[in-house]
């Protein structure tokens, strides 16, 4: 596959950049050279690559808009590095030079018009192809269905209603023709599903793939996990009955959202979840456990889970990867960003910039799987947790025995830990796997190694994603961070589990169903289940017996168990809780002080506004001017 993807940049470069004209790119007539790309079995391979090559890359600030977007994240203000997605978050999106812009590919995204209209001429010439046997070349067509399916949902997740493209329209095609209109966002969903079961039918795709070089290709679990997705988001506010954007409307004056809720949809929903996990499942797929995680050495059960925690994002093809882009792999530069630095030697090349925010840290439960202000114990109050606490032989796994750290930051849930670092806290791996009490421990305050090297390079909310960075990557010497790169997963097994339980709960089945799955993502956390935990430690023992109060519990497993990994961004969008929860003062310790007390004082680093308009992009303005039929998102 690597050399698919190196070949594929010169090969599309050279082919299609130049014949676009309009917003969706057309295909020219008799070029010679698509017959070219399908003469033989090599070249047609490498065309399925450049389909692939469209992906949009999940881990990069400047390319990925929910990576940063919900400001999980903050960097340095002195330095160079606010990326395209924070700054979305700080309310600097536009119409005139779009961010993150996936309709026409600027602003650090990708023109998935350019995708679709690649997926297209590949579905429109395979057939030239001879010497390819029957299943490769069905497996081939599945794949690149899934993929225009794939481009189809992520445009209409980001814009709302869009124009599908079924077919490419030729050069000379009437102007009128090649001005298409958005359509009504239930159509764009209906042609969705329409690729994904045609993408799913006889049954050509694989449960794995065997080969490395496939490693990353669709399979059968990718494509029926990617339904159940969808079928989430089009059960959900922002996409079922949403009354709220009832002035959005055509040229017609019909509106381009549904105003009518369908309590159906969550029942394809749990139908779709249902069929993904037995196929995950046959397929081998399963959490990652503690016992998963292999090592010569004596560790305690504590880190083993901490690692295993870890492992299930950052470990490279896991048993719980659904789907990982080994088109865009977490590299030595995204990883050394989330690191800290742990001695002198590491301030020429360690950059150390990427800073989670305290609104993130506050969200992870307590040691008793409840929320921080919900638990029943009293050195959880909140007039205690912005105090230090110096720590004990208890903490050693966690904490510099004998050093002070924030209250904040003890007696949490193991997740807090794995996916946190903080001043004072151990970092278990970097060179240091052999024992996992003398592990390498972050001093983040002002002068100390893991703060300031140069302007712009540290946290600035004094955590970092220790989740981010695999146990294997560390620094060789001053000048070489050597990585162990990982594909990003844009999905695990643990985000389809929360999604059945969601759609569990807003089908009204059991709620000791809905439970039932959350607490599978729990327990291997390390925690109680959620009717056991509430009813001995919350302060609302009932919230877990009542629909509302699952739904609280569901969505904030959500927001702890896949964190830093860029569903925040959208699920809060989907469920139309952006306006409360995105409206916030976004906020870090102090981290620019020495003095103990001036360094755990609660510091505001923005505030964060969300507008109705911020539900969805804006179409770029260029591309209004050019096809007047454009309708712009409201607001913008």
């Amino acid at each position: 596959m690597k050399k698919i993807y190196k070949f594929l940049i010169a090969l599309t470069a050279l082919l299609w950049v130049n014949v676009s004209c309009n917003y969706l790119d057309v295909v020219p007539d008799d070029v010679p050279t698509i017959d070219n790309a399908f003469s033989d079995r090599y070249t047609a391979l490498q065309f399925l690559g450049t389909c692939y090559w469209h992906l949009p890359r999940l881990a990069g600030w400047s390319e990925n808009p929910a990576i940063g977007g919900a400001l999980e994240v903050w960097f340095p203000s002195e330095g160079p590095h606010f990326a395209n997605s924070i700054n979305i978050g700080r309310g600097f999106q536009n119409t005139s030079n779009p961010l993150t812009n996936y309709w026409s590919g600027t602003g650090g995204g990708k023109n998935l018009y350019a995708g679709i209209r690649d997926c297209n001429i590949f579905l429109e010439n395979i057939d030239k192809v001879k010497d390819l046997s029957v299943q490769e070349r069905q497996r081939w067509i599945s794949e690149i269905k899934f993929l225009k399916a794939y481009y189809h949902f992520y445009l209409i997740r980001m814009y709302g209603p869009i124009h599908v493209v079924r077919e490419n329209l030729p050069v000379h095609a009437d102007t009128e023709k090649i001005r298409w209109e958005r359509q009504k966002v239930d159509e764009c969903y209906a042609y969705v599903f329409e690729l994904l079961n045609e993408a799913l039918m006889g049954d050509y795709l694989p449960l794995n793939n065997e080969v490395s070089a496939e490693f990353g290709r669709v399979t059968r679990p990718v494509v029926q996990s990617f339904k159940a997705e969808v079928a989430v988001y089009f059960a959900s506010p922002l996409f079922n009955g949403n009354t709220e954007m009832v002035a959005f409307v055509d040229h017609d004056g019909k509106p381009f959202f549904n105003q009518t809720f369908d309590a159906n949809r969550w029942k394809e929903a749990v139908k779709q979840c249902e069929e993904a996990i037995q196929i995950c499942h046959s397929a081998g797929i399963s959490l990652y456990q503690p016992s998963d995680y292999q090592t010569q050495y004596q560790i305690s059960d504590i880190t083993r889970l901490n690692v295993a925690l870890r492992n299930s994002v950052s470990d490279r093809w896991n048993k719980e990867t659904i789907w990982g882009l080994s088109t865009h792999v977490m590299d030595w530069g995204f990883q050394q960003a989330c690191q800290p630095r742990f001695e002198a030697s590491e301030m020429k090349p360690a950059k150390s910039y990427y800073g989670i925010t305290m609104n993130v840290a506050e969200l992870f439960y307590t040691e008793n799987g409840v929320p921080l202000n919900e638990d029943t114990d009293s050195k959880y109050s909140r007039d205690n947790l912005y105090t230090t606490r110096t720590a004990g032989e208890k903490d050693k796994y966690y904490f510099s025995v004998g050093e002070q750290s924030a209250t904040l930051n003890f007696d949490r849930e193991p997740r807090f830990y794995s996916t946190l670092s903080f001043d004072r806290g151990k970092w278990y791996g970097a060179g240091r796997l052999s024992d996992d009490v003398n592990t390498w421990v972050v001093k983040a305050r002002y002068g100390e190694v893991s703060s300031v090297a140069n302007p712009g390079e540290y946290s600035a909310t004094g955590y970092w994603p220790k989740k981010l960075v695999n146990v294997k990557s560390e620094f060789k010497d001053p000048n070489t961070y050597t990585a162990e790169t990982y594909p990003f997963p844009a999905m695990r097994l643990a985000a389809l589990y929360l999604y059945y339980a969601e759609a569990l709960l807003e089908s009204d089945a059991p709620l000791a169903d809905v439970q039932m799955w959350v607490d599978k993502i729990r327990s291997r956390a390390g925690l109680k289940g959620v009717v056991e935990s509430w009813q001995n430690h919350s302060t609302n023992p009932a919230l877990p017996t009542m629909k509302s109060g699952m739904r609280r519990i569901v969505h904030r497993e959500r927001n702890i168990e896949l964190s830093c990994e860029g569903y925040y961004y959208w699920d809060v969008r989907r469920w139309k809780s952006a306006p409360e929860e995105l409206n916030r003062p976004i906020k870090g310790w102090n981290v620019l002080t020495t003095a103990l007390a001036d360094y755990y004082s609660v510091k505001t680093l923005h505030n964060q506004t969300f507008y109705p308009r911020d539900y969805f992009s804006p179409i770029p303005e260029k591309e209004i001017i050019n096809n007047p039929k454009l309708i712009q998102n409201p607001g913008w």
